[in-house]
Order: C-alpha cells, then sequence, then structure tokens
C-alpha cells in the first residue's frame, strides 16, 4: 500500500539524517534513523539530553527487532507476541551494527514496535528503525498532542492526533533476570504472569542508565507540582482523585499530561495532586509524577 503523502515526506526526512516528531500510542517521539550517529546527535541536540541516556528504538515488526538483537530470548519472544504493537520497550543484547550513541555506549537496546498505525507505515516508508524519546525538552513534560511540542523541535512533524495510552512505555530489561526498569500501563504483575518473577531496577549511579526515563528529576510542568492536596498562597489547583481526575489508572494515564500542559498556560503558582494508590497498576503513574515534583 502507497504510504500516505505526509508519511512519505517525513520518512523521506528520516533517511536524508532529519529529526522528525511522529506520533505513537504512549506520547510524541522526536525521530531519527537509529543506524545513522549523526542523525542521532541531532536528538540529543535539540533535547538538551545527556548522552548518558540512552534511546528507545521504534522497530515496525518482530522480525525487525530480531535483527537489532544479538540475542533474542524466548521471554522476548512470547513477551513481543502478546504485547506488541504496543506500550512494552524490551532491552535486550544489541546487535554490534547498532551505534554507540543509540545506547549509551552500553552493550543493550531497547526495542518497542509502537501502536500507532502512522508510526508503522512511517518506519515502514522509512525502511530503518526509528530512534525515538520524547519530542520534549529534556526533563519537560512529553507531548501526547502536536500543540505540545515546542516550536522548532523537529524539522518536521507528523500529525496522529491525540495520544491514547498518554504516558512512556514500559521498560523491561531481560539482560540477566528480568528486570522491570521503568513502570508503565502494563503492570510488573501482569507481566511476571507471563514470565515468572521480576526484579525492580535500583536507582540508577553515575554514568549510562540502563533505560530512558530513570533521572530523579524528569516530566516536570512549568508550573511548580506538588503531591499531595494541601492548597497555597496565590492561584493554584488541586486535582483529586475521582473528581478532577479519574479514579482507574487507564482512563488516568490517558489525561495526565495533556491537564498538565492545559494547567501550564493558566498562570497558575502551583498545582497539587493527589497521590494514586501506591499499587502495580498505578505504578507508571506515580513515578511519573514522584519525578515530576523531585
Amino acid at each position: 500500500m502507497t504510504p500516505d503523502p505526509s508519511v512519505r515526506h517525513a520518512a523521506e526526512l528520516i533517511r536524508a539524517g532529519r529529526l522528525v516528531a511522529f506520533p505513537t500510542e504512549t506520547v510524541y517521539g522526536l525521530g531519527a534513523n537509529a543506524m545513522d550517529p549523526d542523525a542521532v546527535a541531532r536528538i540529543f541536540a535539540a533535547k538538551g539530553r545527556p548522552h548518558t541516556s540512552p534511546l528507545i528504538v521504534h522497530v515496525d515488526s518482530i522480525e525487525m527487532a530480531r535483527s537489532l538483537a544479538s540475542h533474542w530470548s524466548a521471554a522476548a519472544d512470547l513477551l513481543a507476541r502478546r504485547y506488541w504493537p504496543g506500550p512494552l520497550t524490551l532491552v535486550v543484547p544489541k546487535h554490534p551494527s547498532i551505534p554507540d550513541i543509540v545506547t549509551a555506549g552500553l552493550p543493550t537496546v531497547g526495542l518497542r514496535m509502537p501502536a500507532h498505525p502512522l508510526a508503522l507505515e512511517l518506519i515502514r516508508a522509512a525502511g530503518v528503525p526509528i530512534a525515538g524519546p520524547s519530542a520534549n525538552r529534556f526533563t519537560e513534560l512529553s507531548p501526547t498532542a502536536v500543540a505540545h511540542i515546542p516550536e522548532s523541535l523537529a524539522d518536521y512533524t507528523l500529525d496522529g492526533g491525540p495520544a491514547r495510552v498518554g504516558i512512556e512505555s514500559t521498560v523491561l530489561s531481560l539482560v540477566d533476570a528480568p528486570t522491570l526498569l521503568r513502570p508503565g500501563v502494563i503492570s510488573i504483575t501482569e507481566l511476571a504472569a507471563l514470565i515468572g518473577p521480576i526484579l525492580l531496577a535500583a536507582a540508577p549511579a553515575e554514568g549510562a542508565h540502563a533505560a530512558p526515563g530513570m533521572h530523579a528529576r524528569h516530566y516536570r510542568p512549568a508550573t511548580p507540582l506538588y503531591l499531595d492536596t494541601t492548597p497555597r498562597a496565590g492561584k493554584g489547583v488541586v486535582l483529586r482523585m475521582g473528581q478532577e481526575m479519574p479514579a482507574d489508572p487507564q482512563p488516568y494515564a490517558a489525561v495526565l499530561y495533556e491537564t498538565l500542559h492545559r494547567l501550564d498556560t493558566q498562570s497558575l503558582d502551583w498545582i497539587a495532586i493527589e497521590p494514586p494508590p501506591n499499587t502495580p497498576e498505578w505504578a507508571g503513574i506515580l513515578d511519573r509524577l514522584r519525578r515530576a515534583v523531585a
């Protein structure tokens, strides 16, 4: 099938080493040819992202993922067949063809097959895997709509409408013992039911991080954010579960960043959010909120 003209144009830019903001079901990504180290370097420069934070590589099939791994385990195959396309990133031993800049010099790579038709069409049209962190400045709120993407961040933006998941993917390492590196909407309980016990990653020490999203400070709105329901001096808003925010984790995740982006336009002095439950189903949301207030 012939790609949409906007996708064809975006794919041409990717092949030419340029940056394209593209939609996924989680958040919008800032994409470049993952096999072109100069193009990947432009991602780090545009975002102000430290080179110690590796990039997730987006693929259009399990076959492409296998070609980028030096070892593709039975667990990786099981999880990919169950959750791809979808909001799960698998960290596996990388193939030597992947540039070191993509993986922060680590011998592993995070791979994901996104569940957005335009993202998959873009990868297929470009004919290369696409390295794609969120399309924002480093530590700022991730974009879930085109309007949230900073001006001039990308050479071109592919509009796929609002992201339906709303927070970044779950990241699971399958190197040595399975380890949850970043929680998301797919919970550790759900993953463990398929592959057995899963460890929780410790806070990273100095040097390269095993996955993106592990910095203590991340996902921050411009307005000061507090993880409580205490009113403060000045103009602010309190977001309570079951009132201003949904009471269930998946619809909550879907509107979290959009809500914070919208409140950032209202010249508030503060935003206070009621902490969600500390349970596996809410772990991805609680992780984002804790890093946003750090």
